[in-house]
């Protein structure tokens, strides 16, 4: 079946600036669902500036609630961009030096189309109606992307998360075009203890009778109570029980004394409880289920291969930094260890750093120097060795 959509038709764009393009015009997209999607926009940002040569750009590619505001000012929320810490003049990614391109990805609620978008035939957002995509689609449009902007390869890949699931994806769809690869707090295929995770917030957001069966924008509704416990679950996870200890502990919020009722006693059900209210203005429900669905579908070595990372990575000469940190407990560091045993076993460049670390997983996105040394360290060896460093 063929699927079409248009632009400027996401009801979560229509008050930002971003670069986008329309792609899949000439030749439709084909999805691993077995739809085609055609006419479809991919929303963008771009830092720094692409050399003469094509050679020095770094796709940064983000996680779950990411969006491609990586650097500068977020249009949307006013605050720094999601990794200002790491993208920037001067930075491990430096954009004096790489030109860094950040994309929102398929089936996103940014300026991407996705299920909040208009279905052409109905003149109505897609809503469930939309194709379910997957990490391989997400990242097949990001090459469509690159064609597009005349960049035949990527300096280097990066991400955390999902992110990281995206630039292990891009390193086995297309070796060809990869130099470096930086996986972070990431995962080769997700375990049975994430997926149940995520249907938790699933589960959340469909029992909300504001979602009307995933139709909610046709009726001019929105399942918050169901996103705010669905964020309200995930974001647990991206914390490790040192830091909320640290941060919250069992300190009441603003009482001095507990109400022997169900407010928020606790500076952590507070905090949990704003976590949730304010990701609903700003992140689509059926955009949280699609792309929660992708990470689950992720299973590199079964989509590439016979089911052996090293089969999958066997001849590449993409050169790999894998990361983890030592208190994740959303994608265990051991989960990295299997990224590494598997690049190993093909023969690949590879070095790995398990960063001390009491963050968790949200460790890659806060200020942590050990991360920011690794970062730095390996880039610009990789550039050395990419010419993009003259000593």
């Amino acid at each position: 079946m063929s699927i079409a959509d248009t632009a400027n038709n996401n009801p979560y764009e229509d008050d930002f600036p971003t670069q986008k393009a329309i792609l899949g015009m000439d030749m439709p997209m084909r999805l691993d669902c077995g739809a085609e999607l055609s006419n479809f926009s991919i929303a963008y940002e771009t830092y720094g500036s692409l050399n003469a040569d094509k050679s020095n750009a770094v796709l940064v590619t983000h996680a779950l609630t990411g969006d491609q505001f990586v650097a500068g000012v977020n249009p949307v929320t006013g605050k720094a961009g999601w990794w200002s810490i790491m993208v920037g003049p001067g930075k491990p990614i430096d954009t004096d030096r790489y030109f860094v391109i950040c994309t929102n990805v398929l089936g996103g609620c940014m300026g991407t189309t996705g299920p909040a978008a208009l279905n052409p035939e109905t003149n109505e957002p897609w809503g469930v109606d939309f194709p379910v995509i997957t990490i391989g689609d997400m990242v097949r449009a990001q090459a469509l992307l690159l064609d597009d902007m005349g960049i035949e390869t990527l300096f280097s890949v990066v991400g955390g998360s999902m992110g990281g699931m995206q630039a292990l994806e891009w390193a086995a769809a297309y070796p060809e075009r990869v130099f470096s690869c930086v996986p972070i707090a990431t995962a080769a295929t997700h375990s049975a203890q994430n997926i149940a995770f995520y249907e938790v917030g699933r589960q959340a957001i469909m029992a909300d009778p504001d979602w009307c069966d995933g139709h909610y924008l046709k009726e001019g509704k929105k399942p918050r109570s169901g996103v705010s416990v669905a964020r309200m679950a995930a974001h647990i996870t991206y914390m490790s029980e040192a830091a909320l200890t640290q941060k919250f502990g069992r300190r009441l919020q603003d009482r001095e004394k507990v109400t022997f009722g169900f407010e928020a006693d606790f500076q952590i059900e507070s905090y949990l409880r704003h976590q949730g209210s304010s990701f609903v203005e700003r992140f689509d429900a059926n955009s949280y289920l699609y792309v929660t669905r992708a990470m689950d579908y992720f299973d590199l070595a079964t989509t590439h291969g016979s089911g052996l990372l090293a089969d999958v990575f066997k001849g590449t000469e993409i050169r790999f930094c894998v990361v983890s940190f030592s208190s994740d407990w959303h994608y265990l560091p051991e989960e990295s260890r299997v990224i590494v045993r598997g690049l190993t076993g093909a023969g690949a460049n590879v070095s790995y750093v398990d960063v001390v670390s009491d963050k968790g997983h949200d460790a890659f996105l806060l200020e942590e120097p050990a991360f920011e040394r690794v970062m730095r360290g390996f880039l610009e060896d990789a550039a050395r060795k990419r010419g993009l460093i003259n000593e």
